[in-house]
């Protein structure tokens, strides 16, 4: 049984990892990560058993990997490609294209030519809101 040295509580080693909370606890019930059970039953996990998920992780090329999910304190991170830019005035509009949908940022013109984004490159979407609005798509009955 490891030692209490280096112990992370779950939400710990899922910052550590750069994956959701839901994401690990989904691990250790599945038995994916293996941890260690404190008296009360709480679920503590050793750094050296997140050493080989890490591992693996920085073996990817760095659009899969989730590394730069660790330099970023927003978790909410959409990949895709950008498939249009629209510069007017002072303020730009980026769509990027993330899987079957396209996600709109009204940026700066100024970030657009610091990051150097051209139509075709990767980029991601960062995501940070304290607000979400639910629109009704169908008839109300």
């Amino acid at each position: 049984m490891p030692t209490t040295n280096n112990m992370l509580t779950p939400r710990e080693a899922a910052r550590l990892l750069g994956i959701s909370y839901p994401t690990i606890k989904q691990w250790i019930l599945g038995g994916k990560l293996k941890t260690v059970q404190t008296p009360g039953g709480h679920h503590r996990v050793a750094e050296a058993t997140l050493r080989p998920f890490l591992a693996k992780d920085s073996a990817k090329p760095e659009t899969k990997s989730r590394e730069r999910y660790r330099r970023v304190s927003g978790r909410n991170q959409l990949p895709g490609k950008v498939v249009s830019i629209r510069i007017e005035g002072l303020m730009a509009e980026v769509v990027l294209a993330v899987g079957d949908s396209h996600v709109t940022a009204i940026i700066t013109a100024n970030a657009v030519r610091e990051l150097q984004l051209k139509k075709g490159d990767t980029a991601a979407a960062l995501i940070k809101s304290t607000d979400v609005m639910i629109e009704r798509l169908s008839e109300i009955s």
